[in-house]
């Protein structure tokens, strides 16, 4: 296959998937890792793909957004060590706010049954989660629930989280960059958000290191917002390193 071809049938990948990935590619062309690269180069020069940190996404799809399905069968075993790694910036007794997101919700249901903890979430799947558990005084705030992630939005929930302080948030992204800062598809979920980072002492990122990189439509905030960075090994060094100093403490889990 020549290039021109290769290119054509990556750019249609991009379009139908909403993402495509270097290594991914590379196995299914037969081709090196560096030749995928070359190619998505010229994409983005043509401006037909972004390049983000280890593939590309269609241009125009800076709001692409997967199902919550979908996300939480990505990435499963980084978000599970993040999640384990997470639980040591618990409080002893004190009061939590946690965002939407499967990295978070994975935090939420390995919360020992023995802590005590306020929590304050709009998310309905950690809500349910937490519903039952003996040492937690939970407070679900309102809104708008968005159908794509089980998150309440808008006016209701800007109000309830402009009322609280909290001792730590865990926040999600759906990408994450020094130059660009965290990013989500949706302008909604990112008010939200960006109101419980305002509402917190202390602001903890989950995120999986696929997303370093990642830009996407609305932004909540920066890199130096957040105190601590918990992502998994696939964050280089490097990177890690840059990140750091920036101000934000990066653990590796």
């Amino acid at each position: 296959m020549y290039a021109p071809e290769r290119q054509q049938e990556i750019l249609r990948l991009a379009r139908d998937g909403g993402r495509v990935d270097v290594l991914s590619l590379a196995e299914e062309f037969q081709v090196t890792a560096e030749t995928i690269r070359r190619d998505l180069k010229a994409l983005d020069r043509a401006g037909l793909v972004r390049r983000v940190h280890g593939g590309a996404i269609p241009v125009g799809r800076l709001d692409f957004e997967p199902d919550l399905a979908e996300r939480e069968s990505t990435a499963a075993g980084e978000k599970d060590r993040i999640a384990k790694a997470a639980l040591a910036e618990l409080p002893a007794e004190g009061t939590l706010i946690l965002d939407a997101g499967t990295t978070v919700a994975r935090l939420a249901a390995a919360i020992p049954l023995e802590a005590s903890l306020t929590v304050v979430t709009h998310s309905l799947p950690i809500a349910a989660r937490l519903a039952d558990h003996p040492g937690i005084q939970l407070h679900l705030v309102g809104g708008r629930v968005r159908h794509r992630t089980r998150a309440a939005v808008d006016a209701w929930a800007l109000r309830a989280y402009g009322e609280i302080r909290a001792d730590v948030l865990f926040v999600a992204a759906n990408g994450f960059s020094a130059e660009h800062g965290l990013t989500t598809p949706d302008l909604a979920e990112a008010a939200v958000k960006r109101a419980a980072v305002a509402a917190a002492r202390r602001v903890v990122l989950l995120a999986d290191s696929a997303k370093h990189g990642q830009e996407h439509f609305a932004r909540f905030g920066g890199l130096d917002d957040v105190d601590l960075l918990i992502t998994d090994s696939g964050l280089s060094p490097d990177d890690a390193a840059d990140i750091e100093r920036g101000g934000t403490e990066v653990v590796r889990a």
